[in-house]
């Protein structure tokens, strides 16, 4: 059988790290990862959908794993991480207008932002765990966390630099990823100072605050790809507050106009495409099959 293939690209001033596998010229599907994960969260997907007559194309993001990490916080915006995206799609697609998309957690949130700043590069979307969340022309998303959940709140406590990572280095590499992915508690997560894990991580990257000015120009602007949306029950993100009600009483279907199908996947917390790879493996397939 053909090995998951690897090489470095260099694209947007960076050096990318991509895995893939399938035939040349076969349908790409672009898959993002989210956090704290790599390219490797999709291995299952990646074997399946390939043999399945698709190229999968799986890079480690900007600042993970294999691909370059800038110095400055400040490379490290949606503009910069979609800017990636679209780069590398040029250099390994160039002859396709259009891709399928995959998307997890910080992943899902980097694939609507692709989706809205270029449409014109997707084809379909199936993304995961994280619903879109239309910009807030008033408030940004930081102070809306602050709101609900304090200071003490995960997203919240990782935006001072460095405070958060020697607080980490303290439990040890292993503490820390055992931490997340075995995290299954849908309540929101807290790490107070200087107390570990009271909690787990288990739900999405905070976006960098700045991205709130940097997409003013899309404040009130719609998804508009046709999206198949999954999430488990036990997802902290599923279960957060006004979630639930956003989906089902047509707030998130305002917003994503061509969502084509909702999936909650029972007894299912934040990690499913590893949780249940066969599953996905079909969702995406089926959905996929349609264009």
């Amino acid at each position: 059988m053909e090995e998951i293939r690897h090489r470095t690209v260099h694209v947007n001033g960076i050096d990318m790290h991509v895995a893939e596998k399938g035939e040349e010229g076969a349908p790409v599907i672009l898959f993002i990862h989210g956090f704290p994960e790599l390219w490797y969260s999709w291995r299952h997907q990646i074997e399946a959908l390939s043999a399945l007559g698709y190229r999968a194309v799986a890079p480690d993001l900007r600042g993970y794993g294999d691909t370059e990490a800038p110095a400055t916080a400040a490379e490290y915006t949606c503009l910069h991480v979609v800017g990636d995206l679209v780069a590398l799609l040029d250099s390994v697609a160039p002859d396709q207008d259009k891709v399928f998309v995959v998307g997890h957690d910080w992943g899902a949130i980097i694939a609507w932002y692709l989706c809205q700043f270029r449409p014109d590069r997707v084809k379909a979307l199936v993304n995961m765990s994280v619903v879109f969340n239309p910009r807030n022309p008033k408030r940004k998303p930081l102070e809306t966390l602050k709101v609900f959940y304090g200071p003490d709140y995960y997203i919240c406590r990782f935006q001072e630099p460095g405070e958060i990572e020697d607080e980490f280095a303290r439990f040890g590499t292993e503490t820390v990823l055992k931490e997340f992915y075995s995290y299954r508690n849908p309540g929101p997560l807290f790490l107070p100072k200087g107390k570990g894990f009271g909690h787990s991580p288990d739900a999405q990257i905070t976006l960098p605050s700045w991205n709130w000015e940097l997409t003013a120009p899309w404040t009130g602007s719609q998804i508009k790809v046709p999206v198949k949306f999954i999430v488990g029950d036990q997802d902290l993100t599923y279960n957060s507050p006004g979630t639930k009600e956003y989906i089902n009483k047509g707030g998130f279907k305002s917003n994503v106009p061509f969502l084509q199908e909702v999936v909650v996947m029972e007894g299912v917390a934040h990690f499913l495409n590893q949780e249940k790879p066969d599953e996905i493996n079909k969702h995406i397939y089926d959905f996929f099959q349609k264009f």
